[in-house]
């Protein structure tokens, strides 16, 4: 295993690396980089690596004319051992990687998943939209606490589940939230069969129709997205003192995006919800409490 703090006292490509790493968070996330200044300086370090890896690969789909051969070609680029590794993202992930022992097959099963972007733009029903959300989430925090720890005498079984529905409950969010992007490049998150319920279909998403059909199937969604956070949020108990205040202001701010999004009326065609840098400072101490006090 590597000795990351020798690695990067004596290499200036992986303190570039590093580098790079943090402007990606600054730029793409500020709630994240927000959330992770809460961390030990260490794990803040190493999460934000873990973010800028799983950035990239999620951003590798997004590209014009991105394929499937190109995922494959990533897939193999992370395979790389840090000594040979030239992608500054895949250097510092390397690194994190072998540090924390971390896991590798979530992080397969997160490259899986953004290659389904490629290949399926509609889900049946909740039971395949969840495997989905697995797959793009829930693997980042299975990644996520071997950095960040878990308290004395919790294994890593424990935890998982809670993990697992704190990650569907943020891509269910982005999903929300994002209803409109996505349409515009003809995608379609939400369940055929929850659309049918509500007497909608994929070809209204598409034509950013807002009705009260749709504002009844947005009520759903909210519904089920705050349903799994109280379900994943007994689980901050199970992390490490340091990492709580962090995972707990991450989860709680990603939470108010589902009180914006009702806020702006469901508008998410026209609009993008988003919670303001003022108003997530002014959340902070009171999610530092509910967090600690657990």
């Amino acid at each position: 295993m590597y000795d990351r703090a020798v690695f990067l006292l004596n290499n200036p490509a992986a303190r570039r690396a590093m580098s790079v790493t943090e402007q990606v968070i600054r730029n793409h996330s500020r709630t994240f980089y927000l959330a992770t200044a809460l961390l030990p300086r260490e794990a803040r370090q190493a999460i934000r690596c873990l973010y800028a890896f799983c950035r990239s690969t999620d951003d590798l789909v997004d590209r014009e004319k991105a394929s499937l051969a190109d995922v494959e070609r990533w897939r193999q680029l992370v395979e790389l051992p840090p000594e040979t590794q030239e992608n500054p993202i895949l250097l510092s992930w390397a690194l994190i990687r072998e540090r924390y022992a971390v896991d590798r097959q979530y992080e397969q099963e997160l490259i899986d998943g953004v290659a389904l972007d490629l290949r399926v733009n509609r889900y049946p029903d909740w039971e395949a939209l969840e495997r989905y959300c697995y797959l793009v989430a829930s693997t980042v925090g299975l990644l996520s606490m071997p950095i960040i720890g878990l308290a004395p005498g919790v294994t890593f079984n424990q935890a998982a589940p809670y993990a697992i529905r704190l990650g569907i409950a943020l891509q269910l969010t982005n999903i929300l939230r994002d209803i409109g992007e996505d349409a515009g490049h003809g995608r379609v998150y939400l369940p055929q069969s929850d659309l049918a319920v509500f007497g909608l279909t994929d070809r209204d998403i598409l034509n950013g129709v807002q009705d009260e059909r749709f504002t009844a199937l947005m009520r759903f969604e909210i519904a089920r997205a705050r349903d799994l956070y109280a379900q994943a949020l007994p689980g901050i108990a199970l992390l490490s003192r340091g990492a709580r205040p962090a995972v707990g202001a991450a989860a709680l701010l990603y939470r108010a995006i589902l009180d914006e999004i009702e806020a702006i009326q469901f508008e998410v065609h026209q609009r993008r919800a988003h919670t303001s840098g003022w108003k997530k400072l002014r959340m902070l101490p009171v999610i530092l409490h509910t967090v600690l006090s657990q």
